[in-house]
């Protein structure tokens, strides 16, 4: 019985975490940008220079705007996309595995590789920084 107890305890610790880091994905891109012997921590500065350095055709803000506050629009399809900066749309930077899909398809689609997490992490730590 007391085995049990101790598995079930084990399981809500790490579910715990697990929605912790879903609700917050900066803290599993900090972890990871850790491994690297270099961080000393993200930039907002840094963020916003990434925004707007252009990749192979284009930039973050090509789509997403120069300010973030406002929704953008896909340069190739049209889409609608609604505005980046939590402090517009506070769904924004709420979920890892969405933080991780976009970054990986936006990081090729810009730069023709993935982002690091320092640069994730530089860009997430812009954005919310960021007022209405």
């Amino acid at each position: 019985m007391k085995r049990t107890a101790n598995i079930g305890a084990l399981a809500a610790m790490l579910l715990a975490g697990s929605l912790a880091q879903a609700a917050d994905p900066l803290a599993a891109i900090s972890t990871a940008a850790r491994t690297d012997k270099a961080f000393s921590g993200f930039s907002a500065e840094r963020g916003a220079a990434l925004w707007e350095r252009k990749g192979k055709d284009w930039s973050c803000s090509t789509c997403h705007t120069t300010d973030p506050r406002q929704a953008g629009r896909h340069t190739v399809t049209g889409k609608v996309i609604k505005p980046m900066a939590p402090a517009s749309n506070p769904a924004r930077f709420t979920d890892s595995a969405k933080v991780e899909k976009w970054f990986k398809r936006n990081c090729r689609d810009v730069f023709n590789r993935e982002c690091t997490a320092q640069e994730k992490g530089d860009v997430i730590t812009w954005l919310r920084s960021i007022k209405p």
